[in-house]
């Protein structure tokens, strides 16, 4: 009896390690379930796993796991194609059509500019104080200014109611068209060379007429300004004329008219034809007649002033 129930002991001891194998086979596979798995997958009670059958010989649970973990690489995979098809998308989308330069653009292209300077060689003057503009048209921004009675290099170049001029090493500017001239213009600087001169008791707008016309005039050398027992300007010291006839006085006439403000001056008689400060938008208009040549201003610009 003794040796019958030992062998019984020793029977069940395989028995034990039977039964522990498929436990801790199936404790492997809920641990390589739950590793894969993660959060998204719930975790299943202790007692579920002790009671769930043995795995068969083709080791189902651990190829359950392993299916998966293969959905869920594959749907990974998935979403990152579609979010990869979706960003692509969205780039073709933000990628704009190229299109046509415009007019100004195509006009100032660095090659077309950079050929103008090149070519360049119409030497002109200002003919005012002008604004530069960085291009042609109502947009462009502005960049400066030229004074009157500057020389500059014109590139031929016209549009929108400007001119292009060469202004520095490789850059241009635009000027408003028509304030170009191929003449020098007379300015209100310089010095009288032909040793002319008026009275340093007239008005000092007085001198400033003599000092403009001389500069520029120099084949002027009679000049009058007071006269005694005159009951105006001539008589105050505030006028002078400038003798001299013909087409010559009308080019003297209207540079002083040309210059009024900078000179001071109230209005002007010449050829029997008058310009004031006071009318100015007139222009020249005509007078009735005096009785004769130096009456009537045929022989001297008069000049009065403030």
């Amino acid at each position: 009896m003794a040796n019958s129930h030992k062998r019984d002991t020793d029977a069940r001891k395989p028995r034990a390690v039977v039964v522990a194998g498929p436990l801790a086979a199936l404790a492997t596979a809920g641990a390589v379930t739950l590793g894969v798995v993660g959060a998204d997958v719930e975790q299943a009670p202790v007692t579920s796993l002790l009671s769930a059958p043995a795995p068969t010989s083709t080791g189902s649970s651990v190829a359950g796991a392993g299916d998966v973990a293969g959905t869920l690489s594959r749907s990974s995979s998935l979403s990152r194609g579609s979010s990869g098809r979706a960003d692509a998308q969205a780039d073709e989308e933000e990628v704009e059509e190229p299109r046509s330069l415009s007019a100004v653009e195509k006009v100032m292209r660095p090659k077309a500019v950079a050929k103008r300077i090149k070519n360049a060689d119409a030497e002109l003057w200002t003919t005012a104080p002008l604004n530069l503009w960085l291009e042609p048209g109502k947009k462009a921004d502005k960049t400066g200014e030229v004074s009157a009675g500057e020389k500059v290099t014109y590139t031929g170049r016209d549009m929108y109611g400007r001119q292009e001029i060469v202004w520095k090493k490789g850059e241009t500017r635009w000027v408003t068209a028509g304030s170009l001239s191929e003449d020098e213009p007379l300015t209100l600087a310089g010095d009288c060379t032909n040793g002319t001169s008026v009275p340093s008791s007239v008005a000092e707008n007085v001198k400033l007429v003599h000092a403009a016309v001389c500069a520029n005039f120099p084949s002027i050398t009679t000049y009058g300004t007071w006269r005694v027992g005159d009951g105006g300007d001539h008589g105050t010291g505030h006028a002078v004329d400038v003798m001299v006839s013909g087409e010559l006085g009308w080019q003297i006439a209207n540079f002083l008219r040309d210059n009024y403000a900078d000179l001071g001056i109230k209005y002007l008689i010449y050829s029997q034809q008058i310009w004031s400060l006071e009318r100015g938008g007139e222009g020249w208009r005509g007078m009735s007649d005096r009785g004769g040549a130096t009456a009537n201003h045929y022989d001297h610009v008069h000049v009065s002033t403030f």
